[in-house]
């Protein structure tokens, strides 16, 4: 069975940085397709940050383009968005999405990422 477990949300100060992970059991990893990162703020709808596909092409948000990068590690079955530059409107619950060779998708639980002074 597949689960998504992500870590290293948490608060921040504006301008500072965090790193969050997404590391897969099972193994999805080897039909990945595409992977990337959502956030949903309050009373907003989820929205996509960043993705990443099978030949490490990335795509991003145009409001997090310079600051965030994606990346993701094989042998650790992990994909991974660092976050620099961290801004209040960067507040959100974020997601981690996963897309298989077949087009299925798994989601992670969320993680909680709060950037206050």
């Amino acid at each position: 069975q597949v689960q998504l477990v992500e870590s290293g949300g948490g608060l921040v100060q504006p301008g500072g940085s965090l790193r969050l992970s997404c590391a897969a059991t099972g193994s999805i990893f080897s039909v990945y397709y595409m992977g990337g990162w959502y956030r949903q703020a309050p009373e907003k709808e989820r929205e996509l940050v960043a993705t990443i596909d099978d030949g490490r092409r990335t795509n991003y948000a145009d409001s997090v383009k310079g600051r965030f990068t994606i990346s993701r590690d094989n042998a650790k079955n992990t994909v991974y968005l660092q976050m620099n530059s961290l801004k209040p409107e960067d507040t959100a619950v974020y997601y981690c999405k996963i897309t298989t060779v077949y087009r299925t998708d798994f989601w992670g639980q969320g993680t909680q990422v709060t950037v206050s002074s």
